[in-house]
């Protein structure tokens, strides 16, 4: 184990009704990429984790289906392969030398894993099981391909555990239940730099202010800007939303995955593992419709042309049910083994949210706000960029909340899970690396002052709004017009209805006064949060006028790689130079790296 640096540290001390607290690396965040930048960090620096939630129960940890890796323990696979197909799948919007990172260093994320104990499913001969995937392929693109580790359809849920565990062992010290609301940057030399962040212990009511040397966000995603999303509760943005209030941009905001099998209604994900497995989507006259799509690899398609089909067959009169409002996922030629078994999850998901028992019925499905593809501008080092290429010293940030960029347009299945361990680990590393030279940055006086400030204005607010009422409109209207089909005339009606809930949001009020468990409060801040986001997602998406990927333009319904082969990037300040951004967010341009893989159509 490395030496951890020599410094002294400040005890923990309360000034003012503040209490403060110095480590080398600060790192925001609980979930998969948090934890796994902690165990890097944490044998080299002293490391702090802070999480809105204990971290067992992070996002993380309802990610079902497996982890890519090309380990070839059921297939011949390869890294290029796996490549290609995160490439491919993205659309080409994908930086190709952070796809080659992710799928290079797939292999050993795995391997770490499975060192730290995580329980893979087998082979007979006992390595690692691997099973299909949406958007797998061998030889680029010829057959589909057995890339996907797993656990069940509880791998989200086991790397959770494991990482936690590994924790625990490594004397990681936590903060569970405080909200990071802001990002302490100060002025060095003409440049930015972070400095440390704030944060609200939700058992108390108090403020935290955290010094860091290195500051790593690891927040996860905004799924609750839609009202159908696979996404929990707490995932409003909050880190990402910080960040855009201190002036970094944020990248490929319009990019938003739509998962093909959401529980019909509801949103709660059913995996692609049950298509890896063999499931099939059907429409209401029995139909295996993806043959006409995407007729090589079918159901296993990418998941943005899967959504769009089902979303497709259902508009043209092909929906199931008393509605005609949905399709049907049919797992009942898989067998009550298999099922019980390898999906027991989604199993019961179907039984007790529907009624509907998967092993002798097909299951009601459509498509749910998933994953965010866009976030915090990083390279692959996970240094935060303050535009196109210059680096923030000292921030970092890594998973959902973060764009490296290596999902594109549209994230392939399984590259999540492996993303979060991927450049979780890559952001410990560096930001160690980072701290191991760096000294803490002064304090600005009351670093708090902000946010106190915020805290009290909606605390003591006497208006007539309320943050449920307001939050449920965003949601529908983000559900009606900014979904997986977009125009400009539906995008245009989410943005003034974003315009109508902001000047409403000045008029809000709580009924929870008090400090301790205020969570009413707290919904406050996240609708905030989320209004932001929902703001920049929309304005992004009006300004890019094609189809790509997770961005479906009904009136540009072709990509156009000519005027449209580059990420956006979303800046709060400075004069528009989109007629279609508000006199508050200016947009960019960015331009994609692409090393060996030349845009071509792609077809399934």
């Amino acid at each position: 184990m490395a030496t951890k640096s020599n410094d002294t540290y400040e005890e923990t001390k309360l000034v003012d009704g503040v209490y403060y607290h110095q480590h080398d690396v600060v790192i925001v965040g609980a979930g998969g990429a948090g934890m796994r930048a902690a165990i890097e960090a944490g044998p080299n620096a002293r490391t702090a984790v802070i999480s809105k939630l204990y971290p067992t129960r992070s996002h993380t940890g309802a990610a079902q289906g497996g982890m890519a890796a090309a380990l070839a323990n059921v297939e011949e696979d390869s890294w290029e392969w796996h490549t290609f197909d995160t490439v491919k799948g993205g659309d080409y919007l994908v930086d190709q030398d952070a796809a080659e990172i992710l799928a290079k260093e797939a292999i050993d994320a795995v391997i770490d894993l499975e060192n730290m104990g995580l329980p893979f499913n087998r082979t007979p001969d006992g390595k690692i099981d691997q099973r299909r995937f949406g958007g797998h392929t061998r030889d680029h693109g010829k057959a589909p391909v057995r890339r996907s580790c797993y656990a069940a359809d509880r791998t989200g849920h086991m790397i959770l555990q494991t990482l936690f565990q590994n924790c625990v062992k490594l004397g990681i010290e936590f903060y569970n239940e405080f909200y990071v609301l802001d990002l302490v940057m100060v002025d060095v030399k003409g440049k930015q730099v972070p400095a440390g962040v704030v944060a609200y212990e939700l058992a108390t009511g108090d403020l935290h202010v955290f010094q860091g040397k290195s500051i790593v966000f690891a927040t996860g995603g905004f799924g609750k800007i839609y009202k159908t999303t696979s996404n929990a509760h707490t995932l409003t943005g909050d880190g990402v939303g910080i960040i855009w209030r201190k002036g970094i941009p944020l990248e490929d905001m319009e990019f938003f995955q739509f998962h093909p099998t959401g529980l019909a209604g509801l949103g709660i994900l059913l995996t692609e593992g049950a298509r890896g497995e063999g499931a099939i989507l059907r429409n209401a006259s029995g139909e295996r419709f993806m043959e006409r799509y995407a007729p090589t690899i079918k159901d296993l398609a990418p998941r943005d042309i899967v959504s769009r089909c089902m979303v497709q067959e259902v508009a043209e009169g092909r929906g199931a049910g008393p509605n005609k409002d949905y399709v049907l996922l049919d797992c009942t030629h898989l067998g009550a083994e298999v099922l019980e078994t390898k999906l027991p999850d989604i199993t019961e998901f179907a039984r007790t949210y529907l009624g509907v028992d998967p092993v002798v019925e097909p299951v009601p499905v459509m498509p749910t706000a998933h994953y965010a593809m866009g976030g915090i501008p990083t390279n692959i080092k996970a240094e935060v960029l303050s535009d196109n290429d210059t680096v923030i010293p000292g921030l970092y940030a890594a998973g959902e909340c973060a764009c490296v960029s290596v999902h594109g347009s549209n994230r392939l299945g399984t590259n999540s899970l492996l993303d979060i361990n991927v450049f979780g680990k890559r952001a410990g590393r560096y930001a160690v690396e980072y701290a191991k030279t760096a000294k803490f940055v002064p304090l600005p006086k009351d670093p708090a002052g902000p946010i106190r400030d915020m805290i009290e204005s909606i605390r003591n607010a006497s208006g007539t709004e309320r943050v449920p009422a307001l939050r449920k409109e965003l949601q529908e209207e983000m559900d009606k017009n900014a979904q997986v089909f977009r125009t400009e005339d539906s995008l245009k009606s989410v943005t003034k209805t974003i315009e109508k809930l902001r000047e409403e949001y000045k008029n809000i009020s709580i009924h929870d006064k008090g400090k301790r468990y205020n969570t009413d409060l707290l919904e406050a801040v996240e609708l905030g949060f989320l209004l932001d986001l929902a703001e920049v997602v929309v304005y992004s998406a009006r300004n890019r006028k094609e189809s790509r990927g997770g961005h479906m333009r009904d009136d540009f319904p072709n990509r156009d790689d000519k005027k449209y082969m580059k990420h956006t990037m979303a800046y709060l300040s400075g004069d528009a130079k989109s007629d279609d951004a508000g006199d508050h967010i200016k947009l960019d341009w960015k331009p994609v790296v692409i090393t060996n893989y030349q845009p071509m159509e792609r077809k399934y």
